[in-house]
């Protein structure tokens, strides 16, 4: 018998990342379609802009910049743009975007060597340098449908988070209801409004084998079980549990934006601790921040944690110790 020996890796695939960003970018159609017919053709405008800009800067950097004459894009600016458009307030400008996604696609990816090498997910620590840049435009909600009307350009209005944090569970939920928050009736950045439409595009990414599963069970586990204890002590005050899975960007956060392959732990271990910090960091900074929001911070921060927990979690090599494993 012939045996051949070559280098690592042993174990490959056909996939290519190329083939990976265009499933996720197939994946988040529905919830397009869906900020689209509920904010109006502007919302399509923001999250078109921002993935060309995201494209092409990021195009100019390797091919003119790096020097790589035979780069081909694969997408994964695109995802990172379109992600980034789609946790926009709708009164963001031009240059607003423009910005934000120099910042994520120069500082959060390319500083670090580029693909595959960033620590932070660009598109939502574009986000947060958006947050803290620009807070005023940023927290301005445009009311849905409300583009529609002939007589007013648009109306304004608080999220359900924010009229939870200023007047509490019954006030919120009198102006939105569970079903409003599932459909997408509801304020808020572009593309987080709608439970169903975002729960439709990771069904094809589950379909498709393109997503880490134990992170989005690990935060929403963590979600419930403390927001549960939250409502029983005042449920009034923290809001019920099935309220913070549907408001805000828990569902796009949870599943589109911690699962990134590059910024996520490696092990199943590691998954459902990071899992649980961004769930507890998160509801934290909802009951008692000064943002009503704080999925996009509790990502941020434990994208940071991501080498550590790899290391922690680190298997232990066949035939060797526990001590031997570090």
């Amino acid at each position: 018998m012939k045996f051949k020996n070559l280098s690592a890796p042993h174990l490959r695939t056909k996939d290519t990342t190329r083939q990976v960003m265009i499933d996720v970018l197939i994946s988040l159609t529905p919830a397009i379609a869906v900020s689209t017919w509920v904010f109006g053709l502007r919302a399509l405008y923001i999250m078109m802009f921002s993935m060309i800009s995201a494209e092409v800067l990021d195009f100019f950097i390797v091919r003119v910049l790096k020097k790589q004459k035979n780069y081909k894009p694969d997408f994964s600016a695109s995802v990172t743009g379109l992600l980034f458009g789609m946790n926009m307030s709708m009164a963001v400008h031009w240059w607003h975007m423009l910005i934000g996604i120099a910042f994520a696609i120069i500082v959060a990816k390319h500083a670090f060597g580029g693909l595959g090498q960033n620590i932070f997910n660009p598109a939502e620590i574009g986000r947060v340098f958006m947050l803290i840049s620009f807070p005023t435009v940023m927290t301005t909600w445009y009311k849905p449908f409300a583009n529609m009307s002939a007589s007013v350009d648009t109306i304004t209005t608080a999220t359900p988070l924010a009229l939870l944090k200023e007047y509490g569970a019954n006030k919120s939920l009198s102006n939105f209801s569970y079903m409003d928050m599932f459909l997408g009736k509801i304020p808020g950045s572009i593309g987080e409004v709608s439970a169903l439409a975002l729960l439709i595009g990771f069904a094809y990414l589950v379909y498709k084998k393109r997503i880490k599963l134990m992170i989005p069970i690990s935060i929403f586990s963590t979600v419930l079980i403390i927001s549960s204890i939250f409502y029983f002590v005042n449920p009034t005050r923290f809001g019920t549990p099935l309220f913070h899975l549907l408001a805000g960007g828990m569902i796009i956060g949870a599943l589109f934006m911690a699962t990134d392959m590059v910024t996520s732990p490696m092990t199943i271990k590691g998954q459902i601790v990071f899992g649980i910090g961004i769930g507890v960091i998160a509801l934290t900074i909802r009951y008692f921040g000064a943002y009503p929001e704080g999925v996009s911070f509790s990502i941020v921060i434990m994208n940071a944690l991501v080498p550590l927990i790899d290391l922690w979690m680190k298997p232990r090599v066949f035939g060797t110790s526990k001590k031997g494993a570090k």
